[in-house]
């Protein structure tokens, strides 16, 4: 109405409008309806209007003025209805959206479910000797017979996760020479190079490696051709090298189905290139063909060198810093892991004199110029040159550092290694903590001894708690036959299978007394190379003695197999009740985690790296109580040490394991975060239709990933932090180590000392009839398969 009246209200005329008559050339006005009105003032000083539709002159009263106004008011009023009917609308919609998206997301997840369950089946009915899940109603009827037979299966092992691995890369296996990387390069010309590199670019796992290690790759492969119709990979075969196609026509079968066919300039068989695969399908040359092939050790032995390379190098020159060079080697490690690299170009200030900083640079490549203001020049001076090695800002480590000089790079390509206080104070302490820690870093290691025997006597304590009875029959077996346990020893039932043999359960004869055996075929061992596994997985069980890891009482051999004798863990396995329940709640699998925890806590601090970690390798005690099995990937490293054995269960591995980056103790808590989220779901959050997809979603990362929402906010925390992609990040593995785990607000109220005396009582314990109870396993049917002998003298010291 305001803008209206503003309109109307003509105090000032230009004398240009007025007429001789007295009257005032008319005034055109536009209503809000859009209606044009002409203004006039006649003689007497009364407004007239004047509609330019039908040239009416209308008497200008109030009432007409109210009548117009009310007009646009009741059209305003009209139009906020409809405005207002349409938000609610437009909630209504989306409301309907929301909740239309939610049982798309559950229905979507019980899909997924299906899926899996179904995939389950059909590996059984496979194993089974079964030919298809459905098959065509004209040639079968589904009959009592069949339900049965369902019904049957549906009781044994399916879709337990297998583990793979590759061959153990330390120095000190003789099998492998060392590596020359002259000795395996193979000259190719600059266009050639571009085109593999790009081809190599191009694949969803390679392009995440770094530059140098795909020139590095590129350099090393070598040419292989096929003629038409021969076979570039074979379905069922092992595989060993990766592939770029570089000339003629290749087709992708899998049983005989024409699944794709490759590209020119195309990377494939990368999976081959990480461990020993079975090849999923098969790749048949249409045409000649021309390709570029790398073996699997040469692409191990290059990534490992770039990153052992690379961490000597920055180790060296963490070493040459003053306020570090007397830190222990663990810590020291810590810090390089930490480092991140920071490039700079010709001009570029690294630090501006002046500004305050959290910053500790050390120089890589390249060089820097110092510059300082001082009282008689105008401009900055330099005072100096800084070249690799040389470092800068290490008081920022200590506090906010206010910068005495501009450091500016005196030349392109200048690299920087960077870390921040924050960073540094959360992975190895504060300064002051620091000093405190290597006043007593001394005194700690005269106390070495006592730690010792204070572990000793823990573990004697624990021991004392076992039955006599167990404890007397460990020296009985000690005097069986070291070639044939079986004289003494008498088969029950399969409690598991696996590639490497089978677990049976087994009693003394004439004794009520049983034990799990561990039957592992020798010959399997060795065309796999997992001798050294062998060897390790014997050592760390004969020495650990904790009461969430299963006990080793001996070992046999004989010339088809080696043995392990264990407790037995009668309760069943984690992933079988798992399985039958679809998911834990909270409480259960929090007591599983706590078990996993306070295991993972012996094995670090006695330098164990576990690396294996799934439902499948966690078995029940007759209390419910938790105990870490198939120490088969389990290796000692020193503190600060790295290993780079690719080796895990595919959905579980750590992305550094992937990457083959090296990697220590950090990977355990990463399989602790992905063993919550299945205990709490009952599937991991990483699953793809073939390994190397889960690989490339694992090395995409869960920080964005949406969780079901059957898992809370506070597991969720605890899963995204120990889930890091960077090892330093991850809860577990910063400065308070696993003590930061226990601490978790999910785990507020928990019982760590009840855990770990026993006392609390187990959500998941179970009744048992007797020592030789099975029926919490699944059938098995007995094994025809006679392993051959081998008798190449590896298992000498079993």
């Amino acid at each position: 109405m305001n803008a209206f009246k503003s309109g109307l209200d003509v105090t000032e005329l230009s004398s240009s409008n007025r007429m001789g008559n007295g009257s005032v050339k008319p005034k055109q006005i536009k209503q809000p309806d859009r209606t044009v009105v002409s203004l006039s003032l006649n003689g007497n000083g009364n407004k007239l209007f004047k509609d330019a539709g039908t040239g009416l002159n209308v008497k200008g009263t109030s009432e007409i003025l109210r009548f117009k106004v009310s007009d646009l008011e009741k059209e305003s009023k009209r139009k906020d209805e409809e405005l207002r009917d349409k938000d609610y609308k437009i909630k209504g919609l989306q409301e309907q959206l929301v909740k239309q998206t939610t049982v798309i997301s559950e229905l979507t997840e019980e899909l997924q479910n299906k899926c899996i369950q179904l995939n389950k089946l059909q590996d059984v009915v496979k194993t089974q000797g079964g030919q298809s899940l459905h098959p065509s109603p004209l040639k079968v009827r589904f009959s009592q017979h069949v339900s049965d037979f369902f019904s049957h299966t549906l009781n044994k092992r399916k879709g337990a996760k297998e583990g793979v691995s590759a061959e153990p890369t330390s120095a000190s296996t003789s099998r492998f020479p060392k590596f020359s990387f002259e000795k395996v390069r193979v000259r190719k010309d600059s266009s050639v190079k571009k085109l593999i590199t790009e081809a190599l670019n191009k694949n969803q796992f390679l392009k995440r490696l770094e530059t140098q290690q795909i020139r590095d790759m590129v350099e090393c492969m070598y040419e292989r051709t096929y003629n038409q119709g021969e076979y570039v990979i074979k379905q069922g075969e092992p595989g060993n090298h990766l592939f770029v196609l570089a000339e003629g026509h290749l087709d992708v079968f899998q049983q005989s189905k024409l699944l794709t066919t490759i590209s020119m300039w195309t990377a494939f068989g990368e999976l081959a290139i990480l461990y020993n695969c079975t090849r999923t399908a098969s790749v048949r040359a249409v045409t000649n063909v021309k390709t570029w092939a790398l073996d699997r050790e040469v692409f191990q032995n290059i990534t490992r060198r770039t990153a052992q390379a690379r961490h000597e190098q920055y180790r060296n020159f963490l070493r040459s810093v003053s306020l570090l060079a007397n830190l222990p080697e663990d810590k020291l490690c810590k810090i390089v892991d930490c480092l991140e690299v920071e490039y700079y170009d010709k001009g570029d200030y690294v630090i501006r004199e002046g500004e305050e900083g959290s910053t500790f640079y050390i120089i890589a490549k390249g060089k820097v110029k110092v510059t300082q203001s001082t009282q008689d020049h105008v401009e900055p001076q330099t005072i100096k040159t800084l070249q690799k090695g040389d470092y800068f800002g290490e008081k920022a480590l200590i506090s906010d550092d206010v910068r005495s000089a501009n450091i500016i790079a005196d030349e392109n390509d200048v690299e920087c290694l960077v870390i921040d206080r924050e960073t540094f104070n959360q992975t190895v302490g504060t300064y002051d903590e620091l000093q405190k820690y290597l006043q007593g870093y001394v005194a700690n290691l005269t106390r070495a001894d006592e730690k010792r025997h204070a572990k000793r006597s823990a573990c004697m304590h624990w021991a004392s708690a076992l039955s006599l009875e167990l404890i007397q029959l460990k020296e009985k077996v000690s005097s069986f036959s070291s070639s044939s346990p079986f004289e003494n020893l008498e088969v029950i039932a399969t409690l598991g299978v696996g590639g490497f043999g089978r677990v049976e359960l087994v009693k003394v004869r004439n004794e009520d007394i049983a034990f799990a055996l561990k039957c592992i075929k020798k010959k399997h061992i060795v065309d796999t190379r997992q001798e050294e596994h062998i060897h390790s997985e014997r050592k760390i069980l004969e020495e650990t003695c904790c009461p969430f890891i299963v006990q080793l009482y001996r070992t046999f051999k004989d010339t088809k197999c080696v043995y392990m004798l264990m407790e037995a863990c009668l309760g069943g396995e984690i992933w079988s009740l798992l399985r039958d329940r679809g998911s834990f709640d909270d409480h259960t699998a929090k007591f599983c985690t706590g078990c996993v925890t306070e295991a993972f806590d012996y094995l670090h601090q006695n330098s164990i790296l576990y690396r294996d970690l799934k439902p499948e390798n966690l078995m029940l005690d007759s209390e419910g109580y938790i105990k870490l099995v198939d120490f088969g990937f389990a290796k000692k490293i020193e503190c600060g040490q790295k290993t780079w054995t690719f080796c895990g269960t595919p959905e579980y591995v750590a992305p550094e394991i992937i990457l083959n980056k090296g990697h220590d103790f950090s990977v355990d808590f990463w399989s602790l975060g992905i063993l919550v989220f299945e205990l709490l779901t009952g599937n991991p959050p990483f699953c793809g239709s073939d390994q190397m997809m889960t690989y490339n979603f694992i090395l995409k990362g869960i920080e964005k990933m949406d969780f079901p929402k059957k898992i809370t906010r506070r597991p969720e925390d605890l899963i995204r932090k120990l889930c890091k992609q960077n090892p330093t990040e991850r809860l577990g593995n910063l400065k308070n180590g696993i003590t930061d785990i226990k601490k978790h607000r999910w785990f507020n109220g928990f019982n760590w000392e009840g855990l770990k005396a026993r006392s609390l009582m187990s959500p998941l314990k179970r009744e048992l009839k007797g020592p030789t109870d099975h029926s919490y396993f699944d059938n098995y049917p007995p094994d025809v398969d006679i392993p051959p002998d081998e008798l190449s003298g590896w298992d000498n010291d079993f």
